[in-house]
């Protein structure tokens, strides 16, 4: 099998040493060259003809996002960037995620302790990013990324027997994503009016991602959206997103619904977890929810999107075609746990179908 060809790109020398030596030792990657600048990049991109691209935001002559820009529109190439986990790289980020990078990174650190854990992450998301969907998406390459034996949502909370019995008719919708999932959360909350019932959504982001974020995603939906709070209400109108670092579990305080947060240990290799948040709804709101998988990475949710199902929960995941990466969505598939699979721009108005929302005809279903 032939091996994955990165190019680094970062004007920090010693970055792009760091980078070069986790990739020399991932087997089935080869780092076929380094550039300290996106005008250098251009030309080693024409001779070296790389798989991947990891991209640093901050660069002298030309800024990466303009680069980004450029290169998908006259190359698509699946592209992880790096980032500093700061407010100004968060916001910058969440900006190259809109303009078709696959998915990003932090900056790594010289100290020797947690580099084990950073090369992990960056190898695993380069090998994803080779198999990835970009903007020009014309054909199906991506395969479900293998996930390593982990925490399950047993370790945060535990599993119930029996049906409890649900007092109350309010429809929740609890949505998963990750890599992707920036932007196909934000295609789907687009569409949904303001009066929607409603959601709670845990997406694989860091803490100093989260805020700005959801932030960005109130900015463009007629929902209320907003970074989930430890025993608020959840009411209709309102998205609320789990926060960096923390799980999302929905509790029962009589007959209402409230946010709960939780700092247990990473399920699947994060916090938040989609299988913890939805295995808490199914088992607090049952048949009265809905359970949304879009794209992402690994298998996280399809264990908590069958217990969704059991419970009586209508679920609906994104279709391969349009995922980046069908890992979550076809891992809930393979499992059994979907009641259907609908390409992007179709699961809003699959969602407001299902509802039979009033408002149903201010969404295109042609």
């Amino acid at each position: 099998m032939a091996k994955i060809k990165v190019l680094i790109i970062d004007d920090s020398a010693l970055v792009r040493q760091m980078l070069s030596s986790i990739f020399e030792k991932a087997a089935g990657i080869e780092v076929v060259g380094t550039a300290q600048d996106p005008l250098i990049a251009r030309n080693k991109i024409k001779q070296l003809n790389p798989d991947v691209l990891t991209l640093d935001v901050e660069m002298p002559r030309m800024d990466g996002l303009t680069f980004l820009a450029n290169l998908m529109r006259l190359r698509p190439m699946p592209v992880v960037m790096v980032s500093s986990l700061t407010q100004k790289g968060a916001d910058v980020t969440l900006d190259a995620l809109d303009l078709g990078a696959v998915d990003f990174v932090s900056k790594p650190s010289a100290l020797g302790s947690g580099l084990d854990e950073y090369a992990d992450e960056i190898v695993a998301k380069v090998r994803m990013a080779a198999g990835a969907r970009v903007s020009a998406r014309k054909h199906s390459t991506a395969k479900i990324a293998p996930v390593s034996a982990n925490q399950t949502a047993d370790a945060v909370l535990s599993r119930k027997t029996g049906r409890s019995h649900f007092r109350t008719t309010e429809k929740i919708v609890a949505l998963g994503a990750s890599t992707g999932g920036t932007e196909a959360t934000a295609q789907v909350l687009a569409a949904l009016p303001s009066g929607f019932p409603a959601i709670v959504i845990s997406q694989h982001l860091p803490v100093a991602f989260s805020a700005s974020y959801a932030q960005r995603l109130d900015n463009n939906c007629q929902m209320k959206v907003k970074l989930a709070e430890h025993g608020e209400q959840i009411i209709p109108g309102h998205v609320y997103l789990a926060p960096g670092e923390q799980h999302l579990l929905v509790k029962r305080d009589g007959a209402r619904y409230v946010c709960s947060l939780n700092d247990g240990p990473p399920v699947n290799r994060h916090r938040p977890s989609v299988d913890v948040m939805f295995r808490s709804v199914a088992q607090n709101v049952g048949p009265n929810a809905i359970a949304v998988m879009l794209t992402g990475m690994g298998a996280d949710g399809a264990e908590g999107m069958k217990e969704m199902l059991d419970a009586g929960a209508y679920t609906l995941i994104q279709d391969e075609a349009t995922s980046v990466v069908w890992g979550m969505p076809g891992s809930a598939y393979k499992l059994g746990a979907a009641n259907d699979v609908k390409a992007l721009n179709k699961i809003a108005p699959t969602l407001l179908s299902h509802l039979d929302c009033v408002e149903l005809s201010r969404v295109e279903l042609s």
